[in-house]
């Protein structure tokens, strides 16, 4: 007779367990608590990956800042090198957001975050052959599923689009994708498009709410030197051969 009354407390300690979690975590890392807000917003002065942070031994995570929302920055187009942190740069963000709206702080020196509907990411590179499906195909299903379902108050993060396909049917996909986020008026959702595709860059001069980023690196002696800082403007190279050189490609 006595498993409702069980059943509750232990509900409670639950909830109050993932609180106390949140608040230790908070007081270790520096977190702030977030202003929650419905005009769509998002901005976050010093944002700084939850989890890769605290494994950079000896390496300061170097924050960055964000700003979008749905009338004058909706869409951002990030460029620059391989292995510059723009990966990093789109999660940290994603992450941030879901730790407000559950109700925890936020890693940043402050955080405005206008409330999230859903929140769509469009990363990594998989196949499903059991299901016939190639890594293309997986790849426009997801993406296809972003364009149907996403509205004026959802986030998307893309991490690459096209990159399976020739590189002009790539850039062909990733430049009309781009300006449907922008011109269909039942989405227009805040967007953070990462790509290698630097054509386009001249979107954030044709598109009124489209914006460039880039992250910012240092050529010193024929060596990239990178310093994992975000800016306006895009980027003109990926530095992709240096890349490979640190792979040991011969």
């Amino acid at each position: 007779k006595w498993l409702p009354q069980i059943q509750e407390i232990s509900s409670a300690l639950a909830q109050l367990d993932v609180l106390a979690g949140f608040a230790e975590n908070a007081r270790l890392h520096s977190h702030v608590c977030p202003d929650i807000c419905d005009d769509g917003v998002l901005k976050i002065d010093d944002g700084r990956h939850p989890v890769l942070e605290q494994s950079m031994i000896g390496n300061p995570f170097v924050p960055n800042d964000t700003e979008l929302e749905g009338k004058q920055q909706q869409i951002a187009v990030i460029t620059g090198p391989n292995m510059a942190g723009k990966s990093t740069y789109l999660r940290q963000i994603g992450l941030s957001v879901i730790l407000a709206q559950v109700g925890s702080y936020v890693p940043a020196k402050k955080a405005t975050i206008g409330v999230v509907d859903k929140l769509f990411t469009r990363v990594g590179a998989s196949d499903n052959l059991a299901g016939g499906e190639s890594t293309f195909l997986v790849e426009m299903n997801e993406t296809a599923n972003i364009l149907n379902n996403s509205t004026k108050n959802s986030l998307i993060i893309l991490d690459e689009i096209g990159r399976g396909t020739s590189t002009f049917d790539g850039l062909s996909l990733a430049w009309s994708i781009t300006e449907y986020l922008h011109n269909n008026k039942s989405c227009k959702a805040r967007t953070l498009f990462a790509t290698h595709y630097h054509e386009l860059i001249k979107l954030g001069d044709e598109l009124p709410q489209c914006f460039n980023m880039n992250i910012q690196v240092k050529e010193y002696k024929n060596e990239v030197i990178f310093l994992r800082k975000i800016q306006e403007g895009g980027a003109s190279k990926s530095y992709g051969i240096h890349v490979a050189e640190l792979a040991g490609i011969p």
